[in-house]
């Protein structure tokens, strides 16, 4: 089966952008380091746009991206923003090549 790419686009609402930053930071450390399936978990911001973050996802299946959802770390950073975005936009995607 072929991997299970997710980009998400978050813009934090402007007085927020810290701490937005601060819960995905914290996201992305503890998926990475207990997430069954994950293959790669990277965050981005943008130059330009300080209030927009991408982050990009690799999963091995759809089945382990829904234990990362509901897993604990990743409800307690959505409560956390709660308010806080601006946009919040995923794209789950098969990989190709």
């Amino acid at each position: 089966m072929a991997e299970l790419t997710i980009a998400a686009n978050i813009t934090a609402n402007p007085d927020q952008v810290a701490m937005v930053k601060a819960e995905l930071l914290k996201l992305v450390d503890k998926t990475r380091a207990g997430d069954a399936g994950c293959i790669r978990y990277d965050l981005h911001q943008d130059n330009e746009n300080p209030a927009h973050f991408l982050v990009f996802e690799n999963w091995e299946s759809k089945e382990l991206l829904q234990k990362h959802i509901d897993s604990d770390h990743f409800k307690s950073c959505m409560a956390a923003t709660d308010g806080a975005l601006a946009e919040f936009t995923v794209s789950e995607m098969t990989h190709l090549a």
